[in-house]
């Protein structure tokens, strides 16, 4: 079972790859057709950054607000998404996508007790 939850951490610690991602300033762009798309950010001009899609290699002008830090590849999958340094809803969504494409499960329990108490009826439940 471990092999649908877990991640070999030495197959995603590569130094080349993270070397690669530190000098590049990847982000995550806004998408209509995808969502988020991943990119490298080429220049800066006020509020504005020009960036190059990783896939397309088109340059966009994007507002700095709406770009995503991407995170390192060494969270490439990651089981618990709190240790995302950049903890963004790019992030995340690319997260649950690589590990849900890889035959990955994520799931997240917490255990706590529902309790309604109303004259209609009384239920209890262990979730």
């Amino acid at each position: 079972a471990e092999k649908f939850l877990y991640v070999d951490r030495n197959l995603v610690n590569n130094p080349v790859a993270q070397a690669d991602w530190a000098t590049k300033k990847l982000v995550w762009v806004p998408s209509e057709r995808l969502g988020f798309e991943a990119g490298s950010v080429k220049e800066e001009r006020g509020d504005e950054c020009v960036v190059k899609l990783t896939d397309s290699g088109k340059k966009v002008r994007v507002n700095k607000d709406d770009i995503q830090k991407m995170n390192p590849p060494k969270f490439s999958k990651v089981e618990d998404m709190a240790e995302l340094t950049c903890l963004n809803e790019a992030s995340v969504l690319h997260n649950l996508k690589e590990r849900y494409y890889s035959g990955l499960i994520y799931v997240s329990l917490i255990y706590f007790l529902v309790y309604s108490n109303s004259k209609f009826r009384s239920i209890m439940v262990y979730i």
